[in-house]
This record gives structure tokens, sequence and C-alpha cells, in this order.
């Protein structure tokens, strides 16, 4: 199917061949009819990408701090990867889309194949959207009036801000798409409306509705002209709707306003506010998060977790049915607005003039008389039969991008196909690393004959049931970590191995860096009982965040301090035998990202992993110590290790997680065989010794493995 993309490096706008997304579990599968195009935010993604890269730093002051952070904990070759990588991650446009429902997954029980809805969906032939970012139509309401849904509940959230009552006067600065609408809602609200805008093709538009429009110039005073219609007695509220990096029109809001009147802003505009200007008048201001109560709330959007309407009477889905009905009823024109319907096509008669055009609204006609798109695309035709060392990649996120699809590159590894949820993800990596294939079906990378062997790197959540289904469809398996999140998942994959025969490995990488394999020469096979230390900085995730949850990341221990049990007990050459879990706050818990674990092993050693979130950035990330007669070594962020009465010396160098090394060795055995990187029954200790740490964050108690 096509989408449109924006390339942020040069700035190009991109009419994309992508996969078709599959229909997920909570969420409608949508063919688009029409969507809008948003000139004022998707001009500023069209601008910022062919910024140069000075402006593109003077754009995002604290993303360059957060680089020169990086710099100084992790060195400047990896910093400055991980920016590039970043600037070459093309971004997907558009947020209103209307169209027909052709699926609906499980757990929607609220629409129906061939309903007709609006959705936050981008510029896509096909999209896959939550069920309550999804609205219905109301009947006799085209698909062209639809499509201006989603701006309009942006506009309304605003004015829910407002709290306007009605015969109060309120002033729109911006009559761009939302200004023109939010000016209508409160309008509607019996509210007497200002309009204030540059354009006086807009202010005319506006003026034929009934508002007090007023084209502004470099002479206009506005705050004059607004005292002189309030009779001087100053706006009841203001809602900023343009886009400029001026500071004036906040000024000119407090200005403008009466004592205790409320300013909400919901464009983007300078925020360098003057005390005086607020102060006097006792102003509130207040900044408008999109379309309302469960924005980037992810139980609500990704989950479906509805907020009662008793408690809670307008969440983004119900902005959207509001503004539906609204246009449906006449309240709000939406058809004047349309300067433009463009097939898709021809996009850049849209893009190509973003910034000197006259548009207010633009939309996209999509091709909806020609057969659904697929749900695989074939970029090249490659014969890799009788090939050991064939691989199919399921998941296409930021660390495949970032560090398993360039360190398979260097092998020289043969990859097949690529497998992403939503298609676009996959389709871009398989262009930059020269991937024949790209499909949204997992499934269909199983049923591949050339593939010998599969790499997974999706949600944690899903890694035991598609590895079981990987084996069972006699694939070799590399599970990004962790391997499961229940014991009752590593026994099933342990079954499913014992089945198939073939073999499973994780992602446990940093005993293959070359400060970790240096240090495990020195200390020998059998260095006998030792303490270690492993202290993992982790940096703090909001705990909305996937990872923090239990049910599909499983949490950070479980996700990512496996990596540190497995590494002690590589060091430690022996298996844990216990494991207790300490953390900061409350006891019980049911997860945490502050805590120590303690380790027993085997042998007589013993371990203590402090993983920490609550530390500064600018600290190095990783430390690992060792105390082992009478000798001390240290891993310093995986670019040093210093040791200290061995006979051996240390090692410096750039910092290296031993991702590179691992990779190496894992197509390695696809092509020559030989015995497994890991053995499995370490694989299996370290991830039920890391489902025990968290289990004993509830028990107290020490938990045997």
């Amino acid at each position: 199917m096509k989408q449109i993309i924006q390339d942020l490096k040069d700035g190009s706008t991109i009419l994309s061949e992508v996969p078709a997304p599959q229909v997920q579990r909570g969420q409608v599968l949508i063919r688009t009819h029409r969507s809008l195009v948003s000139l004022g935010t998707e001009r500023m993604l069209v601008e910022f990408g062919k910024a140069g890269w000075i402006e593109k730093a003077r754009q995002q002051p604290e993303k360059v701090k957060q680089v020169l952070d990086k710099i100084k904990t992790d060195g400047l070759q990896p910093t400055m990867e991980a920016v590039w990588r970043k600037l070459n991650e093309p971004l997907p446009l558009g947020y209103c889309n209307a169209g027909e429902v052709i699926a609906v997954g499980e757990g929607v029980q609220e629409f129906q194949i061939g309903d007709r809805v609006v959705s936050n969906g981008p510029h896509a032939e096909v999209v896959c959207i939550p069920k309550n970012l999804v609205a219905k139509i109301p009947e006799g309401l085209s698909y062209d009036e639809a499509a201006f849904a989603v701006i309009g509940a942006i506009a309304l959230q605003g004015i829910r801000l407002i709290n306007p009552s009605f015969g109060e006067t309120v002033v729109v600065t911006g009559l761009g798409l939302i200004g023109l609408i939010g000016a209508q809602l409160l309008q509607a609200n019996g509210c007497e409306v200002i309009g204030l805008d540059f354009d006086a093709q807009k202010v005319a538009l506006a003026q034929s509705w009934g508002i007090k429009a007023i084209a502004v110039n470099p002479d206009t005073d506005v705050v004059a002209a607004v005292m002189s219609h309030t009779r001087q007695v100053g706006a009841d509220a203001v809602l900023i709707t343009a886009s400029t990096k001026s500071n004036e029109v906040i000024a000119q809001a407090a200005r403008m306003s009466r004592k205790r009147g409320r300013i909400v802003l919901v464009g983007v505009i300078g925020l360098e506010l003057q005390r005086a200007d607020f102060y006097e008048k006792e102003l509130s201001f207040q900044v408008s998060c999109s379309y309302g109560p469960g924005r980037y709330d992810e139980q609500y959007e990704q989950k479906g977790n509805d907020y009662p309407i008793g408690f809670v009477r307008w969440t983004e889905k119900r902005n959207f049915e509001a503004i539906l009905q609204a246009i449906a009823k006449g309240s709000v024109q939406v058809k004047s607005l349309i300067t433009e319907n463009i097939p898709l096509e021809n996009y850049q008669q849209i893009y190509g003039n973003m910034g000197g055009g006259q548009s207010i609204a633009s939309l996209l006609q999509y091709p909806v008389d020609k057969p659904l798109p697929g749900r695989s695309i074939t970029l090249r035709e490659v014969n890799f039969a009788a090939q050991s060392d064939v691989l199919g990649i399921i998941g296409a996120g930021n660390f495949t991008a970032s560090t398993i699809l360039p360190s398979l590159q260097k092998t020289g590894a043969r990859i097949k196909s690529i497998a992403s949820a939503k298609g676009l993800s996959g389709a871009l990596m398989a262009k930059k690393f020269n991937i024949p294939q790209a499909t949204t079906a997992f499934e269909d990378i199983l049923q591949d004959d050339d593939i010998q062997a599969v790499i997974i790197s999706t949600r944690h959540n899903q890694h035991a049931a598609q590895c079981i289904a990987a084996l069972e469809a006699g694939k070799h398996v590399f599970v990004e970590k962790p391997l499961a999140l229940t014991d009752e998942e590593l026994d099933a994959v342990a079954a499913a191995k014992q089945a198939s025969g073939k073999s499973v490995m994780v992602g446990f990488n940093r005993r293959f860096s070359p400060v970790a394999e240096a240090l495990k020469k020195a200390l020998g096979d059998n260095p006998g009982p030792m303490n270690l230390i492993a202290t993992m900085n982790a940096g703090f995730i909001p705990s909305g965040h996937w990872t923090q949850d239990m049910h599909s990341g499983g949490g950070r221990i479980i996700g990512e301090a496996c990596h540190y049990i497995d590494l002690l007990s590589f060091l430690a050459g022996s298996p844990v035998e216990a494991v207790m879990l300490n953390a900061m706050g409350p006891h019980p818990q049911e997860n945490t990202d502050n805590a120590s674990i303690l380790l027993r092993f085997r042998n007589g050693s013993q371990g203590v992993i402090n993983y920490f979130s609550n530390g500064s950035k600018a600290y190095a990330k990783e430390r690992v110590e060792v105390y082992s007669h009478n000798r001390t070594a240290v891993i310093d962020n995986f670019r040093k290790l210093e040791l200290h009465g061995f006979k051996s010396k240390g090692l410096s160098g750039t910092q290296d997680k031993g991702h590179k090394r691992q990779f190496e060795l894992f197509v390695s055995r696809l092509r020559q065989g030989g015995a497994p990187l890991i053995p499995f029954d370490s694989l299996m200790n370290t991830s039920r010794a890391a489902i025990a740490a968290v289990r004993s964050l509830r028990t107290g108690k020490w938990e045997e493995i």
C-alpha cells in the first residue's frame, strides 16, 4: 500500500510502498477514503527536515544537551551514530483519517465491518487504530466533512479548557484551520468571538460567519482593538491557535485580557512570559493537550480502557463524536474550508508548496475501487535456496534498527524478510538494509522454507509465544531478552525446543563484550568463589511506558536486569542457586526499577546487581566490579577494563557491549554448526532467576532456582 512519510534528514516528503497492517487485538482496520493534511503541524515537520544541522540544533537545544551528556558517558562515535540514526528515521505524516472498517480485532464490540469511521490514522491506504481513537461517522455526513473531526477535536479541547459561558468575549489568535473551527465552536457556545490573523482571505471567511475578525498588519494595535470592542474591559478568554516563534503573541494575549481572564494555548509560540502581564490581572494560562483526556495514556489509547463518563465527561473519542455531530447539524461548517481535494498520487501538489500557498484545508483522496493492498511486499527477487544462514526478522522497533540490523550487516548475514506490526518501520528497514521482503504477518516468515532461523525482537510479552511458534515451524531461534515473562512460559519454550531439536539463543550480549571476554580469560574457567557487583544507572522511564507494564513488558528487572544476571553468572562460572530482591519504596510491590538483587551462585560466589533509575544521566550507565583472591577488576561502561593484582593488562577503547561479536558467532553457528553460544540450561537459569527476583519482591524471601 501507499503511505506518506517525512524524511527528517533532508525534508523530502515521500509516497512510500509499505505492507498493509494486520488487525490487532483491541484495534480496528480501516481502509482510508479521505485524509486531511494538517498544514500547520505538517509544515513544521517539513521545514524542520529542510533546515540545516545548525538550525536543527537551534530549534532543539534540549536535544543538544542530551547529545553532549551522552558523548561524556558513551563516547563520540556511539553518540553520533545514534544521532544520525535518529535523523534517518522517517516519520509517518497525518492524523485526520476517514474511511471504512474492513476488519475488527479481538475484544472490539462497538464496530463492525462496513462502518464509516474517523480516526487519528496517518496518510495511508489502510490504517490499524486502537478502538478508543476511532469514532463512527453520522449518516449523511460525507467523508470530506468527516475528515475534519480529529483536528476539530483539537480546537474543542482548547475551548473546554477555557470553559466559556454564554455571552463571554473570546479572542481567537490565528485563523488557520484550528482557529476557524474553534471560532465557530465558540460562536455555537453563545460567545462573542474576535478573530485575529494576517491572512485577509481567512479573515473574510470568518466575517462571513458573523465573527468580528480583524486583518492584522504591522501597524495594527490588536490590544487596542480588543479593548475597544469590549468597552475597555478586556476579553474574558484568549484561545491561541497561531504558530510563531515570537513572544509577542502571549504578551498581547495578556494585555488584551480582563482581570482574571483565561488564556489557553493550542498552537506553538514563543513562551517567554512577562510576570507583570500576568501578576496584575491574576491571569490563568494553560496549554491544551491534543484531542482531550486519554491522549498519550497507554491504558486508554492502546489497551482500550475507557474513563467512566460520570467522572470524565469528555475524552478524546467523545470529542471526536461531538465534532462529528456539530458538523452534521451545521453548527460547524467545514465545506467552505476545503481549498483542494487531491488524489493521493498527486500529493506533491500539497507538500511541494506548503510554505507559499493560501490553502486552508487540503484533502487527499484514496483509490478505493482497486483490490485491498497485500500484507507483504517484495523489494527485489533473491534465490536463497539451500543456504543454512538465511534469516527472518520479527520486530522492527528501535533496537532492531539501531543494533540488530547494523550488527548483522557487518557479518554478511543473509536476511530474506522482516516483519513489523504496522508495516512502515519494517519497509523502511528493508530498504535501508537491502532486505528483499517486508511483511506485517510474521507467520509468512515462519512458513517460508528458505528461512532457517528467526530473530525475535518484539514486545516482551510476545517473545515466548513467537519463539514456540518458530520452533514448531522448524526454525532456529534468537530471542532478544527476555526469553519469557513467567515460569510457565519458560516450561513451554523448553518443551518446544526439545520437541523441535532446534537451537535457542537469547540476546545476553554483555558477556560477548571485549572487556567481558578479557576479564573472563583473566579469571579463568574455574575461578572459585568471588564477589561480583554490577551497577546499572538505568535512567528514568515513565511508569506508563510499556516496559514498565508487567503484562506487556514484564518490568525492567525481568526485561533488562537479566543482562547482568547472565553476565555475573558467566564471570563466576556458575549458575544462580538463589535470589532475593530488595527495592526502594513500600513493600510488598509488584514492580520496581530501583532495586538491589542479591544472587547466590552454586560455586559459593555471591553477586549484587544494583539497578537504579534515579541517577544522573551525566554519570556512566554501567559498571561491573569483581573481587577474587586478592584481585580486583572493574569494567567501566564497557569502554574500559581495569585489572588490579592480575598478571594480565586491562583494556581501553570505544564502547562495545558485545552485540557485534554475539551476532558474528550466531551467524557462524548457522553456517558451520557448533556448540551453543550459551548453553540452554544457562539461558533458563538466568531467565528463572530474573522472574524469581520479582517474585521475591512480593514474598520478601530468598527464592530458590
